[in-house]
């Protein structure tokens, strides 16, 4: 995959811009900081999966990819108070930096690597993407949003000058406008239609799931979807060589499950380590979802944007 990487960065020694600075069009980071960026992370991450403790990668992770660590590192830290016994520390190899230029902050940019978290596997060619968020200059970078590509579903990055090409999220040049895709994926998820989304396991395939669980016996599941688009959660996307863009997005969801009279509904111990409340014969889980989407451009109608990876992970449970 072509990738950019930044060069010289109009940035002081102390990290301060300088004049006007706010206003030019900068790369997001050197080479330096984005691997600093990417090293800081990954001890703070085997420190957290070590012990099981949020508190040691909590200002090394945001958006998505943080409210699903957090809570699983919070959930874990319940069923495994004394630690993770099997602690593998995460390797992260052969990076390199997808470095966009813009003005102004937020500033962020992909890293791009090979995980030993598939060594052995028949995927052990998978690459994971992590992006990198910083909100200014006295605050640290932080992963945003974490994809997991094949060789083939990475694309090629747009290079202009030698950096990588942000896409803003109102941008008209793609078939959906990144601020859009949030809301387009749950209303089809919803029960609307498919509208630019092609076929395919995060799409038609997870709403039949959806489907195929309502109709347990026993057991009535729904499903709320929300878009989930500011702050930190707030869509990156990246120009690819073809016209179109690699876009990361988040969704929020809530399944509530209701079991016959007489019965409950079964909790794993990870889920009633983040619950309130006590299951009698309901339980509402909330969810995030973290999807990395390939978008074609403009004028396209048809499979015009295809979900190439999805993570996600319940943040919070009540029973009632």
């Amino acid at each position: 995959m072509a990738t950019a990487v930044a060069g010289a960065l109009a940035l002081t020694a102390s990290g301060c811009v300088t004049v006007h600075g706010e206003r030019e069009v900068v790369p997001a980071a050197t080479k330096a900081e984005a691997a600093q960026a990417l090293a800081d992370f990954i001890a703070a991450y085997n420190k957290a999966d070590k012990e099981h403790d949020p508190k040691l990668d909590a200002d090394r992770v945001t958006g998505a990819f943080g409210a699903i660590n957090q809570a699983a590192m919070k959930a874990r830290s319940v069923t495994q108070p004394d630690g993770n016994p099997e602690h593998q520390p995460l390797e992260l190899t052969d990076a390199t930096f997808v470095v966009p230029k813009k003005a102004g902050w937020p500033r962020w940019f992909v890293a791009d690597a090979d995980s030993n978290r598939d060594t052995g596997t028949e995927n052990s060619d998978n690459r994971w993407l992590i992006a990198f968020v910083r909100n200014g200059p006295d605050q640290l970078w932080e992963a945003a949003y974490l994809t997991i590509l094949t060789p083939d579903e990475r694309p090629a990055f747009k290079a202009d000058g030698g950096f990588a090409v942000p896409v803003a999220v109102d941008a008209t040049g793609l078939a959906v406008a990144p601020k859009d895709l949030g809301r387009s994926y749950t209303t089809f998820l919803g029960g609307g239609e498919l509208g630019p989304f092609a076929s395919g396991p995060h799409t038609t395939g997870w709403r039949e799931q959806r489907q195929k669980e309502a109709k347990r016996v026993g057991l009535a599941t729904q499903y709320v979807d929300q878009p989930t688009d500011t702050g930190d959660f707030t869509p990156l996307a990246l120009a690819t060589e073809d016209g179109g863009a690699l876009v990361f997005f988040a969704t929020r969801y809530f399944e509530r499950q209701t079991a016959a009279q007489g019965y409950r509904p079964k909790v794993g111990d990870e889920v009633k380590a983040l619950m309130t409340g006590e299951v009698k014969n309901t339980v509402m889980k909330e969810w995030v979802s973290s999807q990395s989407v390939l978008v074609k451009p403009a004028g396209t109608t048809a499979d015009a944007v295809t979900v190439a990876s999805r993570l996600q992970g319940v943040t919070a449970a009540k029973g009632s």
